[in-house]
């Protein structure tokens, strides 16, 4: 207790100061001439679509545990206890077939594809990933399920506190790519997508999924992962190709105002990270790839002492705003 007591100090206050900073939107005024406050205390923008006009935000109280969380020294053993909390609560859900609140606005789908690929790990199929029927302990977790269900926990407590989305940090589900569940959500998330190898139903499913205006994070993915997802999505829509984004497109300033694209992943990857965007017949982005990046793992992790505090706030801006973007466009 003294020892977390002892945290409550100037350095914490510092490091509070900076992560509402970062992470708060420009200031501007509304109509009333009154200026937009800090997103975690004061009046915050969001689309007038969304939401018919201003509201008054709470404070993100979860922000300042999180900073004294990350300033406190964290181990491997707490890691490894984390993960395998993961492992045994994704085991369990898929066994319970578990389902979100059906009274929040938001779900975070996460989304279950046939993952035969090589991907980051499985090094040509080597080993093969866990299958559905596969017992807890012996398996190896397939890229799909990367940071469940802490990332989803996070990321959605954070963006219940930041915009005001009616969103519990339990608002998550495991979706399979080839069951018609999926056309529930218009916003899910594809890890590890160098291991994807669609079947026809899945490929048929995701293309009626993005043509009823569905958007898809992909993420966790490096190096020639890239151009084994663009063969898979060839199944999806052949005549289609990823076009590098640029900082000015829409997308990244939803609800932040990001202001650049450069950022540090968390870990050492197969080249420097960069902005893929898949887009549909009108234009606009149905699908944001971050290759040679693992944003997922700053949201998994926001609440342990892991990664740099400025790259973690950056994966947590553009969380929130490809989110704002799903329900706004």
């Amino acid at each position: 207790m003294m020892a977390r007591q002892s945290l409550a100090s100037k350095d914490a206050t510092k490091a509070l100061s900076y992560v509402e900073a970062a992470l708060a939107p420009p200031r501007r005024k509304s109509r009333s001439g009154q200026s937009w406050g800090a997103i975690l205390g004061g009046q915050r923008r969001r689309d007038e679509n969304l939401i018919g006009g201003h509201f008054m935000a709470k404070k993100l109280s979860i922000l300042a545990a999180l900073v004294l969380g990350l300033l406190a020294l964290g181990s491997r053993s707490s890691a490894l206890q984390k993960e395998g909390w993961e492992i045994q609560r994704l085991f369990e859900d898929l066994a319970s077939h578990r389902q979100p609140p059906n009274t929040t606005e938001f779900v975070f789908a996460r989304i279950q594809f046939t993952s035969n690929g090589p991907g980051r790990r499985n090094y040509g199929g080597a080993r093969a990933c866990m299958t559905d029927s596969a017992s807890y302990g012996s398996f190896r977790v397939c890229g799909w399920a990367h940071d469940y269900p802490a990332a989803e926990q996070n990321l959605n407590q954070i963006v219940r506190e930041a915009t005001g989305i009616n969103v519990t940090k339990d608002s998550y589900e495991i979706v399979r790519l080839d069951s018609e569940e999926l056309f529930r959500y218009p916003w899910g998330l594809m890890s590890e997508v160098g291991e994807m190898t669609l079947t026809d139903k899945e490929a048929a499913n995701f293309r009626e999924y993005l043509n009823r205006g569905g958007f898809i994070v992909v993420d966790d993915f490096d190096g020639p992962n890239l151009e084994w997802f663009q063969e898979q999505m060839k199944k999806v829509f052949p005549d289609r190709q990823f076009v590098p984004l640029t900082v000015d497109n829409p997308l990244f300033h939803t609800f932040y105002d990001v202001k650049t694209l450069e950022m540090e992943p968390p870990y050492p990857q197969r080249g420097t990270p960069k902005f893929y965007g898949y887009l549909d017949d009108h234009g606009r982005v149905a699908m944001i790839l971050n290759h040679n990046n693992d944003i997922g793992d700053f949201w998994e992790w926001v609440d342990e002492p892991r990664y740099d505090l400025k790259a973690s706030v950056a994966g947590l801006q553009l969380g929130i705003n490809y989110i704002i973007y799903s329900l706004t466009h």
